[in-house]
C-alpha cells in the first residue's frame, strides 16, 4: 500500500519512508500499539511528525503499511504445479516471518488494536487479509481444476483450516510458531481433500 492510496500523499524520501516503517514495527513490538504515538515513531525514525502526517492519516495507517510491507516478500504463491509443495513454501515463509519477534509482536498489536477500531479493522482486512486470501484461493482453484484436490472441496474452508492454525499460535502464544506445524497442518487437511484421480 502506498501512502498516496489512503493518505494525503506527497513525494517522499525513500530513506525516511523505510526508517518510519522500521520504527513503527520496533516501537509497537516493544511498547504495544496503544503506547506508541506518531510523535514517538517520528522521533525514532529521525523525522518530524509533519513528515508522517504528509504520508499517512494516523498511527494505525503507518503500522498497517509497515506490516503489509513486511509481508511483501513472503506472501506470493509459487506455482510449480505441486499444490502441497507450493503451499508449504508459502506458509513456511509466512511462519518464519511471524516468528520474528519484532514483526510478530507488532502484528499481534495491530490485530488487537483493530478489535476496537472498526476503520483499522476494515483496512487490515482489505489490505492484508483479503489479498492474501484471494491469492491462495486462486492457487487452490487451479489445483482443484488439475485434480490435485477433490472437486467438491470448499476452497475457503481449506484456507481457514490451514492459516487458522498459524494465526491461532500467533495470537494465543500457547505454542511457538514453527515451520514443522506447516507440514503437519497440510498433511492433516490434504488427507481429506486430495483428489482421487
Amino acid at each position: 500500500m502506498a501512502p498516496s492510496d489512503s493518505g494525503p500523499g506527497r513525494r517522499r524520501n525513500e530513506h525516511s519512508h523505510r526508517a518510519i516503517l522500521g520504527a513503527a514495527i520496533t516501537l509497537v513490538a516493544d511498547r504495544g500499539f496503544e503506547n506508541v504515538t506518531v510523535e514517538s515513531i517520528a522521533s525514532h525514525a529521525g523525522v518530524g511528525k509533519q513528515t508522517i502526517y504528509r504520508w499517512w492519516r494516523s498511527k494505525g495507517e503507518v503500522v498497517l503499511e509497515a506490516i503489509n510491507d513486511g509481508f511483501a516478500d513472503v506472501a506470493a504463491f509459487p506455482n510449480t504445479g505441486d499444490i502441497i509443495a507450493d503451499l508449504r513454501t508459502q506458509m513456511e515463509n509466512v511462519t518464519v516471518k511471524l516468528a520474528t519477534s519484532d514483526f510478530g509482536s507488532a502484528y499481534r498489536g495491530l490485530i488487537a488494536a483493530a478489535q476496537s477500531d472498526p476503520e483499522l479493522a476494515r483496512k487490515h482486512i482489505e489490505q492484508i487479509i483479503e489479498p492474501a486470501s484471494v491469492a491462495c484461493r486462486k492457487r487452490l482453484i487451479q489445483a482443484r481444476d488439475m485434480g490435485q484436490i477433490r472437486s467438491d472441496a470448499d476452497v475457503q474452508s481449506i484456507i481457514d483450516l490451514l492459516y487458522g492454525a498459524i494465526y491461532y499460535r500467533l495470537l494465543l502464544s500457547t505454542r511457538p510458531l514453527a515451520t514443522e506445524q506447516v507440514a503437519q497442518a497440510i498433511d492433516l487437511v490434504f488427507d481429506g481433500i486430495r483428489g482421487t484421480g
